[in-house]
């Protein structure tokens, strides 16, 4: 049967032995398949012998109609900025540590890609944040996050102060090490271990997490995906450096007065599941949560 993608780009973490071996079987499994193979330039870089096309990762979006990464979810963060103003699917394999995101077993990927080439597959869309700095009359995109948008303190051991206003009302000033923005995706990454929620990836909501607050009374707050958020960055941090992270990937640095504004991406992740996948499962795997009880004699 043909394949439902026809050009597929293969981008991964390439700095293990694991996800190479990974990559080259992935490559061999793919190579007998009715099937136009390219490779993300850095990828490509790190195999020893490959013939494969590459494509920069800018241009992953134009260039393919499926993107499958191979690594943790680090990788298909970057994959999901690069793809998702195109709206091309990707599907991962894992070869990180947790992998909320990378469904596929590194040991038994053959079976569910087949399905998944064949049409056979889960699809959901996942949105995105976006962060703008508005300083001196001047915006600056610090770019876009699955996960979280992040104000931080920038030095060890030190606080900031800020200003939150949620579509253009004011919520609070507050003096922490910063502060947390997710999305359903991101409720189970930093923001977790942050005291935050676990939030369903259909919900169209996102989260706020102080981190360290110097009061016993803040807590996280669950606003709607169509929400502005505004940070205004106080001036008297002059002495402290506070920086702006998007996936703990893309860091810029705030200067003291500025304004951060994050809103909802236009255009989403869409993000390809085996035909079995199931959440509440990933969950209670990655967590460690407990099975079903025996059932009673």
């Amino acid at each position: 049967m043909a394949s439902k993608f026809k050009r597929i780009a293969l981008m991964g973490r390439y700095s293990t032995k694991q996800a190479q071996d990974t990559l080259e079987k992935l490559i061999s499994f793919l190579s007998k398949k009715s099937v136009e193979l390219l490779i993300e330039n850095e990828t490509g870089a790190t195999l020893p012998e490959h013939d494969l096309p590459i494509v920069d990762r800018e241009q992953l979006g134009t260039a393919c109609d499926l993107v499958i990464v191979v690594g943790g979810d680090g990788s298909l963060l970057s994959a999901a900025r690069a793809v998702a103003e195109s709206e091309v699917p990707v599907i991962g394999i894992n070869r990180g540590l947790l992998g909320f995101l990378t469904d596929l077993s590194p040991d038994n990927f053959e079976q569910c890609l087949d399905d998944i080439l064949q049409g056979d597959y889960q699809e959901e869309n996942r949105f995105l944040l976006c962060a703008d700095i508005y300083a001196d009359d001047n915006i600056c995109r610090v770019g876009s996050a699955l996960n979280d948008v992040v104000l931080y303190a920038g030095e060890v051991a030190r606080m900031i102060e800020f200003e939150l206003y949620i579509d253009d009302q004011f919520v609070y000033s507050q003096r922490s090490d910063g502060l947390i923005i997710a999305t359903p995706t991101g409720s189970t990454a930093y923001s977790l271990s942050g005291g935050g929620p676990i939030m369903h990836p259909s919900l169209n909501a996102m989260v706020l997490v102080p981190m360290f607050p110097h009061t016993l009374t803040s807590r996280p707050i669950v606003v709607s995906c169509d929400s502005i958020i505004e940070l205004r960055v106080a001036a008297t941090t002059s002495d402290i450096h506070p920086g702006i992270s998007c996936d703990g990937q893309q860091v810029v640095a705030l200067s003291p007065g500025a304004k951060l504004r994050i809103h909802r991406k236009d255009k989403g992740l869409r993000l390809i599941h085996p035909k079995d996948y199931n959440y509440y499962n990933t969950l209670r795997t990655k967590l460690e949560w407990g099975s079903k009880l025996g059932k009673a004699k």
